[in-house]
């Protein structure tokens, strides 16, 4: 439950930004300007409803399959959402900055060609972009919240809503120590574990069923070497718990972690840290692009 909440609550900061920096520009803007609000509020119903619109394709398509191929397709998903998860991270990292500079940049191009459903076509495609992905990461989490009801999800992700709605008005009112930088920072690390989770999540389950389809593999020496417990911890926190739970969840912890999933969770902080603490190469040291 804990872990729909951080994600509603970090995407829906994310789209209100986005609402936010248009509107901003068009409600201040000249006359001509203002005309591209009701554009405006049409994309965002338009995104919501796109991004409604995977989330049920999603579960449908899961409903259609069955046995090994519903168990892959599922598995597949938590991959996926890992790997979107990172890629958002980086994203942010890079375009955060002239996030802002850059729509307002387009949506000036719109108004100024009068090219009204550029706007809406804008604020749409930003909209469901944020919440595809929030589909795709809750549909990925949901697969290891089996045992919550489908009641606590949703009132989970109510709260999750309305606490974004009260985390963007603080945002918006300023201040040096909770301000929009702070809020990227604290929640990229929160992003960065919980990408972590799910990969170790799908490894550890894609693993298992590979070892149930296949008596040999089961028997391998190997395979018992990867599967057996690494630690225990279980006396200090234990995840089966309800606390040890949503941190195994969020951070991919294990009470008792196999060799396997310790590899996987070890190689993915090594390439993440590559990736960023890498230090860009000086200009003359590039090679001239052919």
């Amino acid at each position: 439950m804990g872990q729909v909440m951080f994600i509603v609550w970090r995407e829906s900061v994310e789209a209100l930004l986005v609402v936010g920096i248009l509107y901003a520009w068009l409600k201040n803007g000249d006359i001509s300007a203002r005309r591209g609000l009701p554009y405006l509020w049409a994309g965002v119903v338009a995104g919501v409803v796109l991004a409604a619109a995977l989330g049920g394709a999603l579960l449908g398509f899961s409903e259609m399959l069955s046995g090994d191929a519903q168990t892959y397709f599922q598995i597949a998903i938590v991959l996926i959402a890992s790997v979107l998860i990172v890629q958002m991270v980086f994203w942010m990292r890079k375009h955060g900055r002239t996030l802002k500079k850059d729509m307002e940049s387009s949506m000036q191009s719109n108004v100024q060609s009068g090219n009204w459903w550029g706007v809406f076509v804008l604020v749409a495609l930003a909209i469901a972009r944020e919440g595809s992905e929030t589909a795709v990461f809750l549909y990925g989490i949901g697969l290891g919240q089996q045992e919550a009801s489908t009641a606590s999800l949703v009132l989970a992700g109510v709260i999750g809503f309305g606490l974004a709605f009260l985390t963007f008005y603080i945002l918006q009112l300023g201040g040096k120590i909770f301000s929009w930088r702070r809020f990227f920072q604290v929640t990229e690390v929160i992003l960065l574990l919980l990408a972590a989770g799910l990969l170790v999540t799908g490894v550890e389950k894609l693993f298992d069923v590979l070892l149930e389809s296949s008596d040999m593999l089961a028997s391998a020496d190997w395979t018992m070497t990867l599967t057996a417990p690494v630690w225990d911890t279980a006396w200090l926190l234990d995840d089966s718990t309800t606390a040890g739970s949503l941190i195994s969840t969020l951070t991919g912890y294990r009470a008792r972690p196999a060799l396997l999933s310790v590899i996987v969770y070890v190689v993915y902080w090594v390439v993440i840290c590559s990736a960023l603490y890498r230090k860009p190469k000086p200009q003359s040291q590039r090679q001239p692009a052919v």
